[in-house]
This record gives C-alpha cells, structure tokens and sequence, in this order.
C-alpha cells in the first residue's frame, strides 16, 4: 500500500457510512476514491447534473438548496462532518435532485458510482445505513411540512437553531456561519421577520449572540422540544 491508497483509506474511515466495511472492501473501495477541497461559497453539486460520485463531508458544512417558483433560495438542510449526500441520484440513476453549496470551506470525500453500487450490493450493513439515511431525510421533510403548516416563526426559527446547533462544551450554540437570509430560508420566512424573531429571542434571553455565533439557553432548547411533542401527540 502506498501513501496516497493510505490516506484515502483513513478518509473513508473517517466517514461513519464507510466506518465499519471489511478491510479488503474499504482497501477496494478507496482505489475508487479522491478527495478534493472546496472553498466557501462553491457550489459543490448543481440540481439537474448527472450523478456519477456519492459525496461525503470530512470537514465544514455545505447547504442543500433548491429554487422556487420565483426563483428565490429554499435551505432544505444544512450537513456536517460525517454526512453524505448524492446518494439518491446514484441509486435511481436521475439527476441530482438538489445543489450543495459550501458554507465554510470544507473536504469531502467522493467515491465512484459504479464502485459504490458494487459495495451496496455486497455489503447488507451499508446497504441498511443507506436506508437509514434515506429514512431520516424523508422524515425532516417530513417534519419541515408539518412545521411550515403549523407552527409560528418563533417556533420555526427556535426548532431550526436547535437542529444546527452544536455542544460546545456545557453550552450549545449554532457555530456555522449562517445570515439572516439562509435563516429566513429554512425556516420560510422574510429577513426581516427573522431579524426582529431573533432580536426578541436575545431580549427574552432565550438565546444569545457572540458575533456570528448564537448561544441557546436551556429554555430555549425547552420551547422547541415542547412544540415537538406537541406535534407528535
């Protein structure tokens, strides 16, 4: 084994879908793997190209997007470290159903089509993550349908900051570099109404803000999982 087969095996490792495979498959597999880095801002998948890699993220957080009718942005998830992505379009051989777009600078592994359907095929525990990662996607949709429909602003913007936030030692906060803009976007909402919604969070010290960071207090944290349950019962 060479240096470079060398690193690209630990990059597969690294990922937790590829983490548990056979030696002599991650060896085999990572024949088919390069990884390349992106700087922030990149647009790193268009919707509607050909599916020919399945991408997984090593370092920094990308964005799923789509366009409107009107043409504006829609933020359907935002992915970090350990999440892959282009799966769909390799499975059922259409296009990609979505742009990823680099948030931050990042690294992402990116394994070849035709290898990783040899994998799937070969290997039931893969073949079951991919399910359990389809599933999950389906369920946050999901779950962004149901929010959109009904619950408020308030609550929308207080369930999305819990979703992306990250621990951080005893507090939680939301680390990604995300506007204003990307907010209203997820959550379906102007920049304004987001502006003034997290303006009254930091008065009503449901959360506070450290430059671009947003730490969540506890109650914070509180009113969005009681807006969950109260959906679910």
């Amino acid at each position: 084994m060479n240096v470079e087969e060398g690193k690209r095996i630990e990059a597969l490792r690294r990922v937790p879908l590829f983490a548990t495979l056979p030696p002599d498959q991650i060896a085999l597999l990572a024949r088919y793997t390069v990884t390349r880095q992106y700087q922030k801002g990149v647009m790193a998948l268009a919707e509607g190209a050909e599916a020919d890699s399945l991408y997984a993220l090593l370092s920094g957080s990308v964005k799923v997007t789509k366009s409107d009718e009107e043409g504006e942005e829609v933020i359907l998830s935002i992915l970090k470290p350990g999440d892959f992505f282009g799966e769909m379009a390799v499975i059922d051989e259409h296009p990609r159903s979505a742009n990823i777009v680099t948030l931050e600078p990042c690294e992402m592994v990116v394994v070849e089509k035709n290898e990783f359907m040899k994998c799937l095929a070969s290997n039931f525990d893969l073949t079951v993550q991919i399910m359990r990662g389809l599933v999950k996607r389906l369920r946050e949709a999901d779950k962004r349908i149901e929010s959109l429909a009904l619950v408020n602003v308030y609550g929308r913007v207080a369930q999305m900051l819990v979703e992306v936030s990250e621990p951080v030692g005893t507090l939680r906060m939301v680390n990604k570099k995300l506007t204003r803009q990307d907010i209203a976007r997820m959550v379906g909402a102007s920049r304004e109404m987001v502006s003034r919604v997290l303006h009254d969070l930091a008065e009503g010290d449901y959360i506070r803000m450290d430059g671009r960071r947003i730490i969540l207090r506890d109650k914070l944290i509180t009113y969005a999982n009681e807006l969950g349950r109260a959906r679910s019962s």
